[in-house]
């Protein structure tokens, strides 16, 4: 009975000694990193995890060496076998907390609230995915040595390894469809294809992509629905991002007009408008007339944000400021149909063409600048070159 007692006396001393350890280092670290971010970190998601571990190895200890007296009795066995096991866990949550602390350190360096954050938001997209990556690996590495300690399970090891071969098989037919999203996430995190915060449209719905892990993506959608699909669609299936290469997007709005409509009135319209608001980037301004079939002209005006969500902002205040103008300045250029009745020997104006000569426009008269989008301005001129080409643009310049 005695022998038991100072077990347990040493057992608790030990606990003691462990906990009052590690509080003295908790503050020390606390105190002399407060201007370091890794300190910090550390001091605030590792420290629990490294005081059980602490507690629990110097209780192992203590029980270890002061129950010699009872070397080879079942009990001993037991208590030190279910302390290996805790310690294998806590050692677990102590190298997985470490590696947040590192994680979040490295995220800290990319701040993701700046205009150009691309890069910062795909950094973060692979930290992210890699996080869950390596806390599942760690998980199932500390479950295989628990079980590993059981003399049992070592001994069906030696079967089980076999049949791996088929096993494995099996479980990969079993499990295609969940490896391919994995793989298939992993391929995401590193492919650069889509990112944390990327707009895209996906299924018809225009949103931002909230959430990546390795099995799924969420995309909260601009009504704040959330639209959840696995990973192997966006490599599976097409789906535009609107954010790829840099946040700047460029939009449209078009309208359907009668052939009265001034274009150069209505083109100087747009320019003000644009002036006008903080929406607008300063760089596309541009108002062209895109069809003129059917009986009318189809006009699309093409403006540019600084993001997906000025841009959409700034595409409704056009249409709406647009549709204002013609509707109170331009009455005429509404939408009409027209119905002529008699032949061309009427003696209506509108029913006797008479012939003229062409006139020629003279050869230094140029379109505007806002009435051009591949040319006019340095990001016209930019556009031309991706899709002309540097060479075939300059001569056609020429």
């Amino acid at each position: 009975m005695q022998s038991y007692l100072v077990t347990v006396v040493a057992a608790l001393a030990a606990a003691a000694v462990a906990l009052v350890l590690v509080q003295v280092v908790h503050r020390v670290t606390r105190r002399f990193g407060r201007r370091s971010l890794l300190m910090t970190e550390l001091t605030e998601h590792s420290h629990r995890a490294f005081q059980v571990a602490a507690t629990v190895v110097a209780v192992q200890l203590a029980v270890r060496f002061s129950t010699l007296y009872a070397v080879g009795s079942p009990w001993r066995k037991i208590v030190l076998h279910t302390l290996v096991l805790t310690m294998i866990a806590a050692a677990a949550w102590l190298v997985a907390s470490l590696l947040v602390v590192a994680e979040d350190t490295a995220l800290a360096r990319f701040r993701v609230d700046v205009p150009n954050n691309r890069h910062a938001r795909r950094v973060r997209t692979q930290v992210v995915l890699l996080r869950r990556l390596t806390i599942a690996v760690i998980v199932i590495l500390a479950v295989g040595v628990m079980l590993m300690t059981f003399p049992a399970v070592r001994g069906v090891g030696a079967g089980v390894l076999t049949s791996a071969g088929v096993v494995g098989v099996v479980a990969a037919l079993a499990a295609q469809s969940l490896l391919g999203n994995v793989f298939a996430g992993l391929q995401l995190a590193f492919s650069d294809a889509v990112r944390l915060d990327d707009v895209v449209v996906v299924e018809g719905e225009w949103g931002r992509v909230e959430e990546l892990t390795l099995s799924y993506v969420v995309v909260q959608i601009w009504d704040d629905r959330r639209l959840i699909l696995p990973t192997s669609y966006f490599t599976s299936k097409p789906f535009q991002n609107w954010t790829r290469t840099e946040a700047a997007v460029l939009g449209t709005a078009e309208f359907d007009l009668d052939w009265a409509i001034p274009v150069q009135a209505m083109r100087e319209e747009l320019r003000r408008l644009c002036e006008g608001t903080e929406l607008w980037d300063g760089r596309v301004c541009v108002l062209q007339v895109t069809d003129a079939t059917g009986g009318m002209v189809k006009v699309r005006a093409l403006v540019s944000a600084a993001d997906a969500g000025s841009l959409w902002d700034l595409r409704c205040l056009v249409r709406e400021h647009l549709v204002t103008w013609v509707r109170d300045h331009r009455p005429t250029a509404l939408p009409r149909l027209r119905a002529e009745v008699g032949d061309a020997a009427g003696p209506l104006p509108w029913q006797v063409v008479q012939p003229r000569r062409a006139t020629r426009r003279p050869a230094d008269t140029e379109a505007p600048d806002d009435a051009r989008v591949f040319g006019g301005s340095d990001d016209g001129d930019a556009r031309s070159e991706v899709f002309v080409g540097r060479e075939d643009h300059a001569d056609a310049r020429r």
